[in-house]
């Protein structure tokens, strides 16, 4: 089973045109959107370069030569950067399975839209003592409405996971927070074409008694998902009081 040292490689989701962010993402792709004067997915791949991981695979289409002509093949940031064209989008888990199916270990998956210093290898590293198929990363939040919804049982096994549900009260729960991470075995049931993890792959390896944990967001880490307009200006004001770095002792999304 994996250690923290066989986590190696991580895919970026950055296909998506963010539509909730328009105008600002009609002619730059989300990923490069500035967070205190700095490109997003530079602090994204920062933060996966802190916790070991030094081959990057990122999908593209809207906009993706933007990203592609920004990022180059990684050298300058100490990684490796390969490139995965979608001409059309293929979905989280659909987008996941073309890009890893060279891998040989244990990889990562992060959500273009997340800016975190969620500690990363103490996540790998939960996942390989528990013998995970995938650890999702949760965060609790007041309002769960068009989140993905995860309840754990006993030592973190997750044993339900609801998609976007329309709930009928604000009270608090977990949330899919787009950090994974995932084994090989994983790609089996990820259905060809379109397919996101959320609709399709987690309910199908919960429904087959696959093994599947939640790695819950400690007080002292930060994750935010810079989707909305609001958001955005969220994570460029924590930013800011964080002193460049972002905001240790504060959960957002």
């Amino acid at each position: 089973m994996a250690t923290a040292r066989e986590a190696k490689k991580a895919i970026i989701l950055a296909a998506g045109e963010g539509i909730r962010l328009r105008p600002l993402t009609l002619e730059t792709p989300k990923v490069l959107l500035p967070v205190q004067g700095l490109p997003l997915i530079c602090h994204t791949l920062a933060w996966l370069r802190s916790h070991g991981i030094s081959q990057v695979a990122i999908n593209l289409c809207h906009l993706g030569d933007k990203i592609m002509d920004f990022l180059g093949d990684g050298s300058r940031f100490g990684m490796e950067i390969v490139y995965f064209e979608e001409e059309q989008l293929l979905g989280t888990a659909g987008g996941v399975k073309r890009m890893a199916g060279g891998f040989r270990e244990t990889f990562v998956v992060v959500y273009g839209d997340v800016l975190t210093n969620l500690d990363l290898a103490a996540m790998v590293q939960f996942h390989a003592r528990v013998g995970a198929m995938a650890t999702i990363a949760v965060q609790k939040v007041q309002d769960a409405t068009g989140k993905g919804v995860v309840r754990l049982g006993e030592e973190e096994r997750i044993h339900s996971f609801i998609e976007k549900p329309t709930l009928g009260s604000k009270s608090a729960c977990l949330i899919n927070a787009g950090v994974y991470v995932l084994e090989l075995g994983i790609l089996r049931h990820i259905q060809p074409g379109f397919s996101d993890f959320g609709v399709d792959v987690f309910p199908r390896l919960l429904g087959g008694g696959f093994p599947v944990y939640g790695w819950e967001l400690r007080p002292w880490e930060y994750l935010i998902d810079i989707g909305t307009p609001e958001a955005y200006q969220q994570a460029n004001e924590d930013m800011a009081r964080g002193g460049g770095d972002v905001a240790p002792g504060r959960v957002s999304r």
